[in-house]
């Protein structure tokens, strides 16, 4: 630790509101790494709906001020006492708390060491949404070669690596939502073979007329939640993953005995609880990425100083793809 500056710049929240209270301050402290934990000298950090979360206080925030950021890419360059396999210059990209930093500390148990010639910035752009992608077509629903599913907002970042997983994985009609021609062609083009325009179109008609599907995932939530039930077919499952339109409200469980579906409300990170969980799924998607099975889609890279801008263009939902900082 001795050869690294005092001090480094963070992205911080002082207090919750909208993109105007994001704050850049160049003098934060650089944090040492215990037993279990690398620091990594970012190079890139990924920008997440969930950012937005704890901006606004949806999501409370532990303390203020509060460094954002969910996930990274860079070189390590110190690592915890006792802990072994990891060495001072090695790429990695990880999960983690205070990503959108200069300087970042990542558990072991959630850290994937990258393999060369993958592109900078690949590791930061993958691992949330990425994971996210892979784990609901594993563990949520576990998606077999021939399954119908309904995939909403398709264009957007968690939507398009579902196309593409689900293509990889064999799925048989790969059914897209979206609000305009644009997005639908560009889900098209990574792996959806029908498209669904639903500001045009009565997209819940249109799903059964194609056959339903025995999985939806959706990380609209509220605005498409009975229409999905409504779309599924016997034994189907339902995977809630995200609350773009807001909330879910509460519904009566006997709804889904009339054609015994199942609802799931699931988080990336209680699929990875274990280190080899992490491991597991971190390598199965670097391999996908090394193999050009998906392709990394990064919609626009930023700096720090642009976050405010970077937390606009997300919540415009007129991304498609991720958003990423430059470090």
């Amino acid at each position: 630790m001795s050869s690294l500056p005092k001090f480094q710049t963070v992205l911080q929240i002082s207090k919750n509101g909208g993109p105007e209270v994001l704050e850049v301050v160049h003098d934060a402290p650089i944090p040492k790494p215990q037993e279990g934990e690398i620091l990594v000298k970012n190079t890139h950090a990924g920008v997440n709906y969930i950012d937005t979360y704890f901006r606004t206080g949806l999501y409370p925030s532990s303390q203020f001020p509060y460094i954002l950021g969910r996930e990274g890419e860079g070189h390590i360059v110190s690592v915890g006492p006792n802990t072994p396999g990891y060495t001072i210059g090695e790429r990695v990209a990880y999960t983690g708390m205070a990503t959108q930093a200069q300087y970042a500390l990542a558990s072991t148990s959630t850290v994937t060491k990258l393999p060369e010639g993958l592109p900078a910035g690949i590791g930061a752009a993958s691992m949330i949404q990425g994971l996210t992608a892979l784990t609901l077509i594993r563990e949520s629903h576990h998606v077999k070669s021939g399954d119908s599913v309904l995939v909403h907002a398709a264009a957007g970042g968690v939507g398009l690596w579902l196309c593409q997983l689900l293509r990889a994985v064999g799925a048989g009609q790969i059914i897209a939502t979206a609000s305009t021609q644009e997005k639908l062609e560009l889900a098209k083009e990574n792996g959806a073979t029908h498209l669904i325009n639903y500001v045009e179109e009565d997209w819940v008609q249109k799903v059964k007329e194609l056959g339903g599907v025995i999985a939806v995932f959706d990380g609209v939530g509220k605005s498409t939640f009975e229409g999905d039930l409504e779309v599924l077919n016997r034994k189907g499952t339902l995977v809630s993953f995200g609350n773009a339109s807001g909330a879910v409200p509460p519904f009566s469980i006997a709804k889904l005995s009339q054609k015994n579906v199942k609802v799931l409300r699931p988080t990336l990170f209680n699929y990875l609880a274990t280190k080899e969980e992490f491991e597991t799924y971190a390598n199965e998607l670097i391999d996908l990425i090394k193999e050009k099975k998906v392709e990394v889609r990064i919609h626009k890279e930023y700096t720090l100083a642009d976050a405010q801008q970077a937390h606009k263009d997300i919540e415009g939902r007129g991304t498609t793809g991720k958003l990423i900082f430059k470090l």
